[in-house]
């Protein structure tokens, strides 16, 4: 088994090419984090129609539908991709992610757009997206938390393109146009990516690796109901949720918050792709680090910055915070996202890996439901988005103390 090949190399070699994969699977997931590029545009679209008006809170409903409907698909999807393949399951999800696409371009309201793209899209990319997660986790028993940091580096990367082909594609044939052409584009990539997708053999692990006895090492296996028994499932569960809801907050309005700091609607766009960069590479960084400082460790750090970024947009608001602030909030999202994965894996194993972290992963869906929503409360409410920063800011504490109190291996300190 030490001779396998994948891709023609050594299985040690090779295993790379699927962290490739996964990250372009992701690119074309990720562009639901394009949303603020839409917003503007598909209110003026809406807002067109005879005596409709369309407020700020039903324009992010789509995005926070999507978002749920992704967190809702993953646990359900989590054991088909053991009993399927991950081949299969991927292109299931690519077709439907397509698909929502498509449809969204013959919504005529809202409410059709939440059913079309929020719905139907969301649980394609919810089938989809824990694929390359499950087999970089497979394939990377050793160097867990970069590998899944870089498959998913494409989810939070993809804004840095989708966001400006979006912008010039809505600028060129319309919105809706727009929607139309993604959905073919998506539909045709996800499938192919997602031919050579494959676990290891049981069994498998690279030559000369050995498990260490650090807390990256789970003191058990779990199956996923004696995980959900645990304090430490709690104390993730929340960690993960707070930290997606800052994070699922800042990109929803990344667009007009820069506009109401000043900026040119065109240069706010851009920035959106800047903010991706951070999302991006937060994934990697924030994996290393659980790698090398513990799941719990890197928790510590990411409420810190995004405690810190919160306070200084509340206190202190200019376009140089804003940026500051936004790419913080986005690479700590991409932290996180980094972070839940592989302290999954760490504290409660591999044997049933996807059904767990399809648990866990719920609380990425109600932070894409509070966060937005939360962020749409406050502008119809106040007439601007700044007064949502005091909430997250007290909600970054909640998140380090539980960081602090309940993120360890199960079992450890009894």
């Amino acid at each position: 088994m030490q001779d396998l090949k994948v891709f023609g190399m050594r299985a040690e070699r090779g295993r790379w090419l699927f962290v490739l994969i996964g990250m372009l699977i992701n690119l074309c997931l990720g562009s639901i984090y394009s949303w603020s590029v839409f917003v503007a545009p598909l209110t003026g679209y809406f807002a067109a129609s005879p005596g409709r008006t369309v407020t700020a809170n039903e324009i992010l409903m789509p995005f926070s539908v999507f978002l749920a409907s992704f967190s809702i698909a993953m646990p359900l999807a989590g054991k088909f991709i053991e009993e399927r393949g991950p081949r299969t399951v991927a292109i299931v999800g690519g077709v439907l992610t397509g698909l929502g696409w498509l449809l969204a371009s013959s919504a005529t309201s809202v409410e059709m757009l939440c059913v079309m793209y929020g719905i139907v899209g969301g649980l394609g990319v919810g089938i989809a997206y824990g694929v390359p997660v499950a087999v970089a986790a497979r394939w990377f028993p050793d160097r867990r938390g970069l590998a899944v940091g870089l498959t998913v580096l494409g989810f939070g990367f993809s804004a840095f393109l989708t966001a400006n082909i979006a912008g010039a594609l809505i600028a060129a044939v319309g919105v809706m146009e727009t929607f139309r052409i993604f959905g073919v584009a998506f539909v045709l990539l996800t499938v192919l990516l997602a031919l050579p997708l494959s676990f290891p053999p049981d069994g498998w692990k690279p030559a000369g690796w050995q498990p260490s006895g650090t807390e990256t090492a789970p003191v058990r296996e779990c199956t996923r109901k004696e995980m959900i028994g645990t304090s430490t499932f709690a104390g993730l569960w929340i960690c993960y949720f707070i930290g997606c809801l800052a994070g699922l907050m800042a990109i929803s309005i990344a667009t007009p918050v820069g506009t109401e700091m000043g900026l040119a609607p065109a240069l706010a766009t851009m920035l959106v792709g800047f903010f991706a960069v951070f999302n991006g590479f937060g994934r990697p960084v924030f994996g290393a680090l659980t790698d090398r400082l513990t799941p719990r460790t890197a928790a510590t750090i990411s409420f810190l910055l995004i405690g810190g970024a919160s306070a200084a947009m509340w206190l202190a608001p200019s376009v140089w915070t804003y940026v500051v602030a936004f790419a913080v909030l986005w690479g700590c999202l991409g932290g996180w996202l980094a972070i839940a994965p592989t302290a999954t894996a760490a504290y409660f194993g591999t044997g049933d890996y996807p059904r767990c972290y399809g648990v866990v992963f719920l609380a990425y869906g109600a932070g894409a439901i509070v966060g937005p929503q939360l962020a749409g409360l406050v502008r119809t409410a106040t007439g601007d988005y700044l007064g949502v920063f005091p909430y997250v800011l007290v909600l970054a504490v909640v998140g380090f103390v539980a960081a602090r109190v309940l993120l360890r291996p199960v079992g450890a300190g009894k």
